[in-house]
């Protein structure tokens, strides 16, 4: 506490103290400091206000139910993909070793050949939204991570039949910036993960998961958790592209060693096409 005895001072002196205080921390608003919001003590407050900005505005919005898209950033569009390719071939042995170049190429063939996802992405969303804006772009709205990749393709289908789109970006350690096809009012900012799951699942009647990384299993395994569990209640789960998922999980050799049972495999449903996907999810919404 400021100790200094201010009874006798001069006029300037006390603006001068009045000044010193109004500028103090302690004075400011508490929702106008930044430093005290940020506070640890301050977390409880933080997650509540990350659930409420983004529900609040879906419902001003009168956004009323989400179709969610999962899916990996990385995968490009064809074009940049083969670009990808081509630059990896190009590489100088005299900069990499052959081993590695070798690794380059198998890995940029990959990318490239699962480079079909985005485009079946971007399709699905196409379907989706002409379905949305039956109902006024008020049910069936498409939602994804907001990144780049699947999700991108994803936003800029409901984008290319003029429809809304959500996107729930994420604050991470590099550089991450929400795609351009989002539609802005319904674009948000996370900080915490687990806030921005709930938002993806608060209003979902249909989830598709594209092939993916640690991103796109976290959240997708996290949904057939909650529905095995009964914590919420059940809808139509796609993965898209079957060999992918069959070769990195085997679900069968789970039910073999007990660890969960046959009718937990039905929580989903696997294809190839993004034709075949909506056909899977009309299905269950009596399309």
């Amino acid at each position: 506490m400021d100790k200094k005895d201010i009874s006798n001072i001069e006029p300037e002196e006390l603006v001068l103290a009045k000044k010193e205080r109004m500028e103090n921390p302690s004075y400011r608003l508490a929702y106008e400091d930044e430093a005290f919001l940020l506070r640890d003590d301050m977390r409880a407050i933080r997650l509540q206000l990350e659930w409420l900005k983004p529900d609040l505005i879906q419902k001003e919005n009168n956004i009323a139910s989400t179709v969610v898209v999962f899916g990996g950033a990385r995968f490009k569009e064809e074009k940049k993909a083969k670009e990808i390719l081509l630059k990896v071939h190009a590489l100088d042995l005299a900069d990499v070793t052959a081993e590695e170049k070798a690794r380059k190429i198998k890995v940029a063939e990959n990318v490239y050949k699962n480079s079909r996802f985005y485009e079946e992405s971007r399709v699905l969303a196409q379907k989706i939204t002409h379905l949305s804006l039956k109902y006024d772009g008020k049910e069936f709205v498409v939602v994804t991570g907001g990144g780049p990749g699947v999700m991108e393709a994803a936003n800029r289908g409901a984008a290319d039949v003029g429809g809304k789109s959500i996107g729930l970006n994420i604050v991470l350690p590099f550089e991450q910036e929400p795609n351009p096809y989002i539609t802005p009012d319904l674009c948000f900012q996370f900080d915490y993960f687990a806030i921005r799951k709930m938002h993806f699942l608060k209003r979902a009647k249909g989830l598709v998961a594209f092939p993916g990384g640690f991103g796109t299993l976290d959240e997708l395994f996290e949904t057939l958790t909650l529905i095995q569990t009964k914590k919420m209640p059940p809808f139509p789960i796609v993965l898209i592209g079957k060999e992918y998922w069959s070769r990195l999980i085997d679900f069968e050799f789970l039910v073999e060693q007990g660890a969960i049972s046959e009718a937990d495999i039905k929580l989903f449903h696997m294809v190839d096409t993004a034709d075949d996907a909506y056909d899977h999810l009309a299905k269950h919404w009596d399309q």
